[in-house]
């Protein structure tokens, strides 16, 4: 979140982002002050001016200062955090936006912009340092740096860093909308065909126990990806999400700025409440003025009944060995064709796997080179039976420094952990379709929809041990 750039001649202000500066701070606020004086200002700070006398609240033994990190003195008050380094003769700088009150001062590692500054002036390093030589291929360099930013950091918060992958389309870039129309975030038009893609990804947590004393928990979360390929300044497109027949409600609906209007009940509808039938159940439908880059149109939770993958994980230590049964189920709603589904039994905190003795019932049981996991790769589909199983012995040989570690899984506390993708479909059933997309645009667009449900943090733990505090809730 840049409020200021410079690396002169070059330099950018972000007023949206100074806006929300003035309103975290309020009367405590200081003003980014004229290009000129915050120079004259960073200049003296840095000691590139005036270093041949003393200034006390500058020079003083008793601020010394180890980081990149300054507080410039200003006639409005100190601006602070102002991110800046010398490179091979230029200076490069920015001002990160700090979101919360600077008084008392926050810790810098608490301050998130000042990672996505630093890395957004480093690739600004590395686009203009390799033309250094050249003292004519630098200023075009600089000269085009401006045009640039524009596509890297539109409204002052970073969407690329690496400045120099966008060389190449500088010719496509527009400074300024040439239409009053068009929105700040359509940085740049479309020449061709439209066509829509859009894709709703949905993603599953689940914690499961095999406990009495335990609630198994799972949560699905989703994403609605949208890349709109359409000409026109500011074109109109209206996208609908589905549901089947009595499908659990969507919730915790966020949507992205470009929706230009929404239901007010759609954005209420909170996981936090019990459902009732006053929740917002339909129809989702999102117009928006679409940005010219893929962009998620929309997020969502939703209370769905059951878990794709019901499990069971026993490990028990008998002598020397450890006897490992791993049941898996999955649940008959759930469409079987995986683009990949395994499972991985890891084996922390012990030596390496000397010995292993196993029966799977399906699929096929790999042993991971430093010999501490088990990968169990059931492959694309599930049996007829919905159900497979994996037992055997395991048995360790001495542990070693390089042998990983984990300070959760001590003695018998153990997991295994699901990965798996389902390439159309989604547990809540949401879908889109051609007809629930409008484009208001001439000719026939062409439209591709998707969806996919991927497994994240897919636990099943072992019932025979105590489970981990922290992972007893999502």
């Amino acid at each position: 979140h840049s409020i200021k750039m410079i690396l002169f001649p070059c330099h950018r202000h972000y007023p949206t982002v100074e806006i929300r500066a003035e309103n975290f701070n309020g009367s405590t606020h200081v003003p980014v002050p004229s290009d000129s004086a915050f120079l004259k200002a960073l200049l003296f700070e840095l000691r590139l001016v005036d270093d041949d006398i003393f200034v006390e609240h500058r020079d003083t033994c008793t601020r010394i200062n180890h980081s990149l990190v300054y507080s410039v003195r200003t006639e409005g008050g100190d601006l602070w955090p102002v991110l800046a380094f010398q490179k091979s003769g230029l200076i490069y700088a920015c001002l990160p936006l700090v979101e919360e009150s600077l008084e008392p001062q926050p810790p810098l590692l608490t301050v998130s912009g000042l990672s996505q500054g630093l890395a957004l002036l480093l690739g600004i390093v590395d686009y203009i340092s390799p033309s250094q030589k050249n003292e004519a291929e630098m200023n075009a360099k600089i000269g085009q740096l401006r045009n640039l930013l524009i596509q890297a950091c539109p409204l002052g918060t970073p969407l690329n860093t690496n400045i120099r992958s966008l060389n190449s389309s500088f010719d496509d870039i527009q400074e300024m909308p040439t239409d009053e129309n068009q929105p700040a975030w359509r940085s740049n038009t479309y020449k061709g065909k439209p066509q829509v893609n859009v894709c709703i990804t949905e993603k599953v947590k689940c914690m499961q126990y095999d406990k009495r004393d335990v609630v198994d928990v799972w949560q699905v979360y989703g994403a609605v990806n949208c890349k709109c390929d359409i000409e026109g300044s500011a074109p109109n497109v209206t996208l609908s999400l589905n549901l089947p027949t009595n499908a659990p409600p969507l919730q915790d609906v966020v949507v992205h700025h470009c929706v230009t209007s929404v239901d007010p009940a759609m954005l209420m509808s909170s996981s936090a409440e019990p459902l009732d039938d006053s929740v917002f159940n339909g129809p989702y439908k999102f117009p928006f003025i679409p940005p010219s880059e893929s962009f998620n149109l929309c997020y969502y939770t939703s209370q769905v009944p059951v878990p794709p993958i019901l499990g069971c994980y026993q490990l028990t230590e008998e002598g020397s060995q450890f006897k490992i049964t791993v049941n898996l189920k999955l649940h008959e709603s759930i469409k079987n064709s995986f683009e990949y589904c395994e499972a991985r039994i890891p084996f922390f905190n012990r030596g390496p796997i000397a010995q292993l003795e196993y029966k799977v019932s399906y699929g096929q049981v790999d042993l991971s080179r430093e010999k501490s996991l088990l990968v169990w790769i059931i492959g694309q589909k599930f049996p007829k039976s919905l159900e497979v199983s994996l037992t055997g012995t395991v048995s360790f040989g001495t542990a070693s420094k390089e042998h990983p570690t984990d300070y959760i899984c001590t003695g018998n506390t153990a997991y295994v952990k699901l990965y798996f993708r389902i390439p159309d479909f989604t547990l809540t059933g949401c879908y889109t379709d051609q007809h629930s997309i409008q484009i208001f645009v001439p000719g026939k667009p062409k439209i591709t929809a998707s969806r996919e449900l991927i497994s994240s943090d897919y636990y099943i733990w072992n019932s025979k041990a105590p489970v981990p505090m922290v992972y007893k809730t999502l």
